[in-house]
């Protein structure tokens, strides 16, 4: 078997693209050096490893060694992993978009050997259908084109370039206010699916980002409906297919209305944005079903989404055995043959197990009817109904692990891995599970080993190899990961590491110019156009969360410079933020945090200590808008904090120290006594 260049890389997505007869190149200066030596056009190619719709373009035509020749006569073609590259993906993205008015992956675009894109679209069909062209029309249509019509295409794609850069570095002004709050709650209220819960029509995806806007909207003006609207859809996420019942976790997104059928690739960042999600509606409603969802998803992470070395891998692709979803699909006979006829015949009325089945002629399994009905009906104490279904899904959880299970892509992205320990970290420490603390505790250490290097932050690790400058997002995702994990632990290096991550913020990514912050580092291999996306995706933006890490450092250190640019960041969106506000929901989030009075809770404890944990997680307990907690162990000087100034231990025992508006309380040292301290701020 012959072998392209991609059998080099570490990308696993590169890597399973490594056989095909196509003279694939990674991006890099060799491809685009010989696409301008030989004023070739380039074919870029982007997608990434659980893509269903990637591995079948690439089956029906990178695959077809006539469409190979067709590529390797006419184009100098690049493979890219989307997940390695998403500057790469963000620029030609929206290219794609402006062009063709839709966008998605697989995505092909066509460029000049400068980079200047002038022709794309998404998944092509090996035949033409649908009144989509064949990727063989596509092809000969787009050689010709840069052959005969160069000069029109070098003046169209210069156009669209320079409207894209406009649209990037694009000026606004004005400020944030809580009208913003008011007009983003209102699209969501007419968005919403009062039966099914989340927002417009098929496919749903579950936007964690927006389900914690609504819950602090409640919060803030105690409006009922808003809270409904988050909880009932995150019950109804729980209850569907699109949640793993067997193994915890969760898909990416349901392709109908009422969240059956899923998509059926996991992603680290879904199930890491959706377990601070249901944390927060548990510690606003107390609801003993939020915390076991948190519980299973971050259980289902440390299991099946960790590396040996203590990170945590990027995704479970949703094929196995060449199709769809099958590892995750039950049939009535499999049943009954793993489970005793009365358990089979009540796990499959509780699961929608059926003869005929739910998709295509087997079972997605999902919760339909209320528990609490079906042990009515069947005369079961729901207790011993509830203790039967946990013993019988570990059976067949057993069963399905014996299937080829789906490809997991081991690649260890930073900002995905800080989502991970942000949630291990306020779960942990929320909950009381002091061993979700220390994996995110042995995960933060090896992105802090292994992918800072030389005095920078890189993006990514796969195969023993850290590579890729960081992104945006990657700094302030993991600095708001540190912030959290120092709140469990008192640790005074994850402080000093945030602080570290604040400064490379804003000397490597703020625009004096514009007063904002772009995705790529100035010193970043220079694009066509430099990317700055504000908009949440599958993933808070990275400005979201650059001010949020900004306004909580600037709290947490005092330091007017990181408070003034996070609100620099917000205001400059004020804007769109008025026109399109479910779109930022982080950023909605981050200004309410800015609009709440701060609570400040100060920790002195000791290393180790029962007492110092029961502080802490008192601490967390409840949903606040704008918490802070600090702390220092005994022998820590905790000097980059000034709250800590002038705080002990009270009689050798720890001591939580409670303020808001430069006011504060006698200390506590019993968690009874913090916990009366931080009804009595709230009631204030």
């Amino acid at each position: 078997m012959t072998l392209n260049r991609l059998h080099l890389e570490t990308s696993p997505y590169l890597q399973q693209h490594a056989s095909n007869p196509v003279d694939w190149f990674p991006w890099g200066e060799e491809a685009l050096a010989r696409a301008r030596s030989e004023d070739r056009p380039i074919l870029l190619s982007i997608g990434y490893s659980s893509c269903h719709w990637c591995h079948v373009m690439e089956k029906e035509s990178f695959e077809d060694p006539d469409v190979a020749a067709v590529m390797n006569q006419h184009f100098i073609s690049i493979k890219v992993d989307r997940e390695e590259r998403p500057d790469l993906d963000q620029v030609y993205m929206k290219a794609v978009q402006a062009m063709t008015g839709s966008g998605g992956w697989p995505m092909t675009v066509f460029l000049t050997p400068d980079g200047v894109p002038y022709y794309g679209g998404t998944y092509f069909p090996p035949i033409s259908r649908h009144g989509i062209p064949s990727f063989k029309q596509v092809l000969q249509a787009a050689a010709d084109a840069y052959k005969n019509r160069k000069e029109k295409i070098l003046e169209t794609g210069s156009h669209l370039i320079e409207a894209l850069a406009r649209v990037s570095s694009g000026s606004s002004s004005g400020s944030v206010s809580e009208e913003t709050q008011e007009s983003a709650y209102r699209a969501l209220s007419n968005q919403y699916d009062a039966v099914h819960g989340g927002f417009g029509r098929a496919p749903k995806f579950p936007q964690p980002v927006t389900l914690e806007f609504l819950m602090r909207y409640h919060v803030r003006t105690g409006d009922p409906a808003a809270l409904k609207m988050a909880v009932h859809t995150l019950s109804q996420m729980a209850a569907g297919g699109m949640r793993d019942h067997l193994a915890g976790g969760f898909h990416r997104y349901s392709v109908d209305s009422r969240w059956l059928v899923p998509h059926f690739e996991k992603m680290l960042y879904d199930n890491a944005l959706l377990t601070r999600v249901y944390l927060q509606a548990y510690q606003i409603t107390g609801a003993d079903e939020h915390r076991l969802i948190v519980e299973d998803t971050l259980d289902y992470l440390l299991v099946d989404m960790r590396t040996k070395e203590g990170a945590f891998s990027s995704a479970h692709d949703a094929d196995s055995e060449g199709e769809e979803g099958l590892f995750y699909l039950w049939t009535a006979e499999e049943i009954r043959e793993v489970l005793q006829p009365d358990q089979a015949n009540l796990f499959s009325r509780a699961y929608d197990v059926t003869t005929a089945g739910n998709f295509e002629g087997k079972s997605i399994l999902n919760l339909p009817h209320n528990l609490e009905a079906i042990s009515k009906a069947e005369g079961i104490p729901a207790a011993e109904l509830a203790e039967m279904l946990t013993k019988t899904r570990g059976k067949l959880l057993e069963v399905r692990n014996r299937r080829e299970p789906p490809f997991r892509d081991d690649k260890v992205i930073v900002s995905w891995n800080a989502m991970a320990i942000r949630a291990l970290a306020e779960a942990g420490a929320g909950l009381g599970r002091w061993d979700y603390v220390e994996s995110a505790c042995q995960a933060a250490d090896f992105l802090w080993e292994k992918l800072r290097i030389d005095g920078r932050l890189l993006h990514t690790y796969m195969a023993g190899e850290a590579k890729i400058l960081a992104f945006l997002d990657d700094h302030a995702g993991l600095g708001n990961a540190l912030l959290s994990l120092h709140e469990a632990t008192l640790d005074q290096q994850y402080l000093e590491a945030t602080y570290w991550l604040c400064e490379e913020i804003l000397e490597r990514f703020w625009d004096q110019d514009i007063g904002t912050v772009y995705d790529t580092a100035s010193d970043a291999e220079t694009l066509v156009f430099r990317p700055r996306d504000p908009m949440d995706n599958a993933t808070p933006s990275g400005p979201s969360l650059a001010a949020e890490l900004l306004t909580r450092a600037g709290h947490l250190f005092n330091n007017d410079r990181y408070s003034q640019a996070a609100v620099c960041i917000l205001n400059y969106e004020a804007e769109a933020l008025e026109r399109f506000g479910p779109a930022f929901g982080r950023m909605l989030s981050v200004q309410d945090r800015i609009l709440a009075k701060p609570t400040e809770v100060a920790i002195i404890g000791k290393e180790d200590d029962e007492a110092t944990r029961s502080l802490i997680q008192e601490a967390h307990a409840g949903f606040n808008r704008n918490r802070t907690i600090v702390g220092k162990t005994t022998g820590n000087k905790g000097e980059l904090v000034p709250l800590l100034e002038g705080r002990s231990l009270i009689d050798g025992a720890p001591a939580a120290y409670v303020c808001q508006n430069y006011s504060c309380l006698l200390p506590a040292t019993e968690a009874d006594s913090l916990r009366s301290a931080l009804k009595e701020l709230k009631n204030s």
